[in-house]
This record gives structure tokens, sequence and C-alpha cells, in this order.
């Protein structure tokens, strides 16, 4: 059986601790791995290796950390398939779909070897009479990433490329669902030239993450996951002196007018409500259906629904895999058995529902109540739900009282009304004819409501400004001659 180690100081490390984990294959339901959980000593040497680190990655010139960002890129870039193969195996998504979310976070690490002129300050001369003022950003110090399972390469690249190039060291922990893709990161970091210490990680459950939250020697925390936990890491860590990002769960509502492009509309809600099993959190797991535009629409959406081909990643003609395990696909078949709409497909009779593997077929439910599960629940599953609204007030209105604020989009043909609704929509992130509306790397990612905790975006510029601080200096270099005592309050003049 194969042991997932942790990265600390420069190298792997084998688990000291008793907590075994099973990693799985949810292509055919076996386990393919175990992960040694990492005691709270484990965190503590982790967090120690990268404050003795901090030091020396604070004071290597910023064009050398962004050097070992170039470095990283290209070889991420070299090793495309490895990575994608490595996803494939542990999280069930189909290569393309792995390729894509490798894709993306290369986004991420250009936008780090890029940042040298927004880590830049200010500077003010003469501000008083001999008195010049300036800014300077500084990292936090060393700083933590607790990542979710559903993108294993890509939102851990959202976070320490950024908090790298700063000049922060950094501890990750990673989903133990899909462990290895970061200890080959963390193996090609240091190819790249990371010295020893500056990047870790530790594998594990709550036991890490309790610890991260509770380290004095931890200064930051970022977290992506579902919003009872993001809530718990936000509340828990700030309690503690942390800055805290913690990204939350989503209830993303497509609305499509009766005006749209039927069949783009079509296309978009399948790709953007299967795509990944739907375990994404900016997938669209609602069509808000305007008017007459219902009945067509899901009848085009029905069609497509019925010709996806769900396999396994080694299937090339696979476009949608297995979901991450075998509780989790239980739970959202759950949801089917339930009332509160009309399944038009049920995922659960599909062929490869049958398989050994975590696998469950796309579904189709409409008329759905937005008092029942379908509505009100993340499901993070290949379910999409259709509310039938009849004006495009009432789909503002539906999306602005839900709870989540993570994404949202709008199709139309009507300038107008796609300006209107950009402009009302109470939501962090809109697409226009654009199903999901991740940011590219040189803007930020987050959402509002209770879907995001703390006050700063992630990756991008808010990114930045997350893993620095500001100090800003007053200095004076007076003739000696000119100097004498003043007990005034300092005035400009």
């Amino acid at each position: 059986m194969r042991t997932i180690q942790h990265w600390i100081n420069g190298s792997t490390v084998g688990g000291e601790g008793t907590t075994r984990l099973p990693v799985f294959d949810p292509a055919t339901g076996e386990q393919a791995a175990e992960v040694i959980a990492a005691t709270a000593g484990e965190v503590r040497e982790a967090v120690r290796a990268a404050t003795a680190a901090f030091p020396g990655w604070r004071a290597t010139g910023l064009s050398r950390r962004a050097e070992v960002m170039f470095r990283f890129r290209e070889l991420v870039d070299a090793n495309r398939k490895e990575i994608a193969g490595l996803i494939s195996a542990e999280h069930g998504k189909t290569v393309a779909d792995a390729l894509g979310e490798l894709a993306r976070g290369i986004e991420n690490i250009e936008f780090a070897a890029g940042a040298s002129a927004l880590l830049k300050g200010g500077f003010t001369e003469q501000a008083s009479t001999g008195v010049d003022v300036y800014s300077i950003r500084q990292p936090l110090g060393v700083v933590a990433g607790i990542t979710p399972f559903n993108f294993p390469a890509m939102v851990p690249m959202w976070m320490f490329c950024t908090a790298l190039v700063a000049g922060n060291a950094f501890v990750l922990k990673p989903s133990e669902k899909d462990p290895s893709t970061s200890l080959l990161l963390a193996d090609l970091l240091h190819q790249a030239g990371a010295p020893a210490g500056v990047f870790n990680v530790v594998q594990g459950d709550s036991t890490a993450v309790e610890a991260l939250l509770a380290d004095p020697g931890i200064a930051a925390v970022s977290f992506v996951g579902s919003t009872p936990v993001a809530r718990h890491v936000y509340e828990t860590a700030t309690r503690a002196g942390k800055r805290v990002q913690a990204l939350g769960g989503a209830k993303n509502h497509m609305v499509v007018l009766p005006d749209a492009d039927l069949d783009a509309a079509a296309d978009a809600a399948v790709s953007a409500g299967y795509g990944s099993a739907g375990e994404r959190c900016m997938a669209v797991s609602v069509v808000v259906a305007v008017g007459p535009v219902a009945d067509p629409l899901v009848d085009a959406i029905a069609r497509r629904v019925a010709a996806i081909r769900v396999g396994p990643a080694s299937d090339p003609n696979a476009e949608m895999g297995p979901l991450i395990s075998r509780e989790h696909r239980d739970r959202v078949a759950g949801y089917l058995a339930g009332g509160g709409g009309d399944v038009v497909v049920d995922g659960r009779v599909a062929p490869a529902a049958q398989g050994p593997g975590f696998f469950l077929g796309p579904s189709l439910v409409d008329n759905v109540s937005t008092g029942s599960g379908y509505y009100t629940d993340e499901i993070f599953g290949p379910v999409l739900s259709v509310v039938r609204v009849r004006t495009y007030d009432e789909a503002v209105a539906l999306v602005n009282d839900n709870p989540y604020g993570n994404g949202t989009a709008i199709f139309t043909r009507d300038g107008g009304a796609a300006r209107r609704f950009q402009y009302e929509v109470v939501c962090g992130m809109v697409g226009v004819n654009v199903p999901i509306p991740v940011p590219v790397a040189y803007y930020s990612f987050g959402g509002w409501k209770s879907s995001l905790f703390g006050d700063l975006h992630m990756y991008g510029p808010e990114g930045l400004d997350f893993y620095t601080r500001t100090k800003v200096v007053t200095s004076r270099w007076p003739d000696p001659s000119t100097s004498q005592v003043d007990l005034g309050f300092p005035t400009v003049r």
C-alpha cells in the first residue's frame, strides 16, 4: 500500500501518527493509498521549518523570488501530463478537465512571476519642509493554506504562488482525499530554487487544521471549502489574532431571459452544471428560467444531458467522471429520492451509476421549489435544478435573497438588461453570457455574503494585499544647525 508523506524543510518526511486515512481511486472504488495524518507535533515541525526559512527568503531579492516563479512555471508546464494524471487518479475528473485546472493554475504562477510592479510602495518628497514620506510593502511571515479536494493543483497555486513571491514562507494542508499532487508541486518548487523550509506540506485531517489555526507562528490562513467550515476557520483563526480569508460554499444561479440564444444557454447550462461532476464551487446549480423560455430550455438541456458520456478518466471518450467518494455519491443521489421538484433526468439509472466506482449520472430537476433541498443546499454534484419565474425582477430577487453570493450569470441578447443585472445583483462574480465567471489571474476570486469570510479575495491584486502589510516611513535629514526642541504637536508646514 502506497503511503502519502509530508514535505517538510525541503524533503519528504514519513508520518509518525497513528491515524490512517484511505485514498481511493474513485473510478474503481478501490483504495489506492493511505495518508498517515499529521500530528500536532508534526504541524509544529513544519511551522518551525517555515519560521527558520522566512528571514532568508524575505531578504532574497524580489527579482530572485520572481525568477523562482518563472522556473516553477516552466517545470509545471513540462510536467502537465504527470500532474493531470495524478489529479485524475485521485479525484476522478477527466484528464481534459484536469489539464484545464492546471492551465488556470499556471495563470496564477505567471501573475506571481510578474507581480514585482504591484509590490512597490509610494514616495512623497517634501511632504513637509525637509520631510519625505514613503510606504513599503512587507510580507507577513509564515502563512498557511487549507485547500479542498476538487482542485488539488489550482487552489493551492491560488495561494502559495502569491504568498511566496511576496516574501512569505508557506505551510499547505491539502485535502486528504487527493493529496499526492501537493507533493509533486512541492518537489517542482524545490527544483525551481525555493530554499528548504520556504514551502511545506502537512497531510492529514482536522487535527492538522486545528493545529495550524492555533499555532502562534502562523500569521495568516487562507481556506477554500464549505461554508460551515469556512466560518469555523475564520472565527477560530481570527480569535488567535491571525489574518484570514475563508472562501465558503455557493449556490450559483444562471438567469436565462426570453431573448437569449437558446442553444447557447442550454450548452452553457450543461457545461457549467455537469463539468467535473458538479464538484466545483463555481458550478451552475440553478437555472432561473424567465417566462416563456422555460419549456424549450428544459427540453434543450434534457436532450444534451442524455448525450453526456460518463466514465473513468482512462476512457478518452468520457466527458464526466465519478464523484470523490462513495459517501458523497450516496448523499448526492439521496436528493433525487426526495420531493421539491420534477425529476426530468434521473442520474441514478444511468449505466455508469451501476459500476464499481463512485459514479452517478447527470440529473435534471424542473419546477424546483425554493424551499426544497434542491435549492437550499449546496449539493456539490451533477444535479441541475430549474426554477421558473415570470419576470426579470423576480429572477434578480431570487439571486439576491439567496444566502450565498459566489457567482452568477445572465444569458440575454439585451445589453441594457445585462448592464442592469451586473449593477443590481448582489454577488461577487458575474458572467454575461459566460456561465462560469472565474476571473483571470490579474483580477481576484471571491464571493459575497456567506460565500466569503474576511475582507480580501483570493489571488491577483487582492491576494498580494492579503499576504503583505504596509509600513509608512516619515524621514527627515535636517541640517544640524536647524535642529531645536519643539514640544508642539507635529504639523505639516
